[in-house]
């Protein structure tokens, strides 16, 4: 991961911000590094003053650069202002998270930050978390079926899945850039790959996506040969990317190989996925760039191996969510409740959990192409130019 450089940069933006009050292998796959993190029921141990209390920070894998680059960013932020911080990473594995939840409460948390593996299987921590008084920040996914949930951070989801849908359209040639109808009709087709159906926001982005696209396959501008073009035949479990490997893989030769018929796009809601449907693609005779006829692959969480994959114009697309900010509106939100006030929210209508609209501050996401790296990437220090051009964080 990017290391010092990274979290440092995090945790100046979260403590500005407070005191303002505000894997798998395949195609451009790198070994991620887990320097300085945890794994299944090891905590970490903070060197900083422990005057603000203790913190746990509950993430759900290391086998995505981007919930490494969250935990730690928290933890920098969290420890530059003050706190304890025990982070935790469950390695996809719901007894252990909840299991490491459970030690947090018992050593004494006075605040939980927790981005579930499954929003719906820790009712009981939150429970435990209630009845010792321990408020609960929901972290980019929501946690369900608990009134027990105090506050929400994340991104505005449904955008997100509209954003990679989009990215899509303009990767067809569908849409120019800025958004506007070229003429062009195709038709074009494509598949239809969605995330994780544990993960709440899998079902935003999902919704978000295939509302803007419902226009297009109604008009016969987009086809889906394979004909899957429900959630549930579209989902990856745990968003694995070998897993949308193996589906595309047999999309590939059940509906494509032996007919005339090419993969013009493909829908995918995440960059681990987009890579393990490339490498399938690639494997199965689809070669070149994009400009050359290679199909457009939307993806999402600008990780560097991606990024670099757009850079050579082979993946065509990802969001980016810079999860600086995230990190930086999770550590606003503890302090307002361990300083006895309610954080601030923008959003208190739009995410029910199953039992109560958990009031939640939304962040906007940014579409990345090959053209705009530099702007939104570079400039912003979240990755360096050497980085790009490596496909691998230093």
């Amino acid at each position: 991961m990017k290391a010092k450089k990274y979290f440092a940069a995090a945790a100046g933006a979260a403590l500005a911000i407070s005191l303002a009050a505000c894997s798998g292998e395949g195609a451009g796959s790198e070994e991620e590094s887990t320097t300085g993190a945890t794994t299944g029921t090891e905590s970490t141990e903070s060197s900083a003053p422990s005057e603000g209390g203790l913190v746990g920070v509950a993430m759900p894998t290391q086998t995505s650069e981007r919930w490494i680059a969250d935990g730690d960013a928290v933890k920098a932020g969290l420890e530059e202002a003050g706190y304890e911080v025990d982070l935790q990473f469950a390695n996809d594995d719901i007894p252990t998270q909840g299991q490491q939840v459970d030690q947090m409460i018992t050593n004494g948390a006075e605040a939980l930050i927790i981005a579930a593996i499954d929003g719906t299987a820790l009712a009981s921590q939150l429970d435990a978390a209630a009845a010792a008084g321990i408020p609960v920040i929901s972290y980019d996914r929501l946690i369900r079926d608990s009134e027990n949930v105090d506050f929400y951070v994340t991104f505005d989801n449904y955008q997100v899945g509209v954003q990679q849908a989009t990215s899509l359209l303009v990767g067809l040639g569908v849409l120019d850039k800025d958004g506007n109808e070229t003429g062009e009709t195709g038709p074009f087709n494509v598949e239809l790959f969605a995330g994780s159906p544990d993960d709440n926001n899998a079902t935003f982005f999902w919704n978000g996506a295939i509302e803007t696209l419902q226009p297009y396959l109604d008009a016969g501008t987009l086809v889906v040969p394979s004909g899957q073009t429900d959630f549930e035949q579209a989902a990856i479990l745990r968003w694995q990317q070998e897993t949308a490997q193996r589906r595309m893989e047999d999309i590939l030769t059940s509906t494509y190989v032996g007919t005339d018929q090419e993969v013009d796009g493909v829908l995918s809601p995440y960059d681990g996925l987009s890579r393990g449907i490339i490498t399938a693609l690639q494997n199965n005779g689809y070669e070149g760039t994009v400009a050359d006829g290679f199909p457009a692959v939307s993806g999402q969480d600008a990780e560097i191996a991606s990024v670099k994959l757009i850079a050579d114009d082979v993946q065509f697309a990802t969001i980016f969510k810079d999860t600086r900010k995230l990190a930086a509106q999770a550590i606003t939100a503890t302090e307002a409740y361990l300083e006895g006030t309610e954080p601030e929210a923008n959003n208190t209508t739009d995410y029910d959990n199953g039992v109560k609209v958990v009031p939640s501050f939304l962040l906007e996401s940014d579409i990345v192409y090959a053209d705009n790296i530099e702007s939104l990437l570079i400039d912003s220090g979240y990755w360096t130019a050497e980085e790009v051009a490596s496909g691998v964080s230093e």
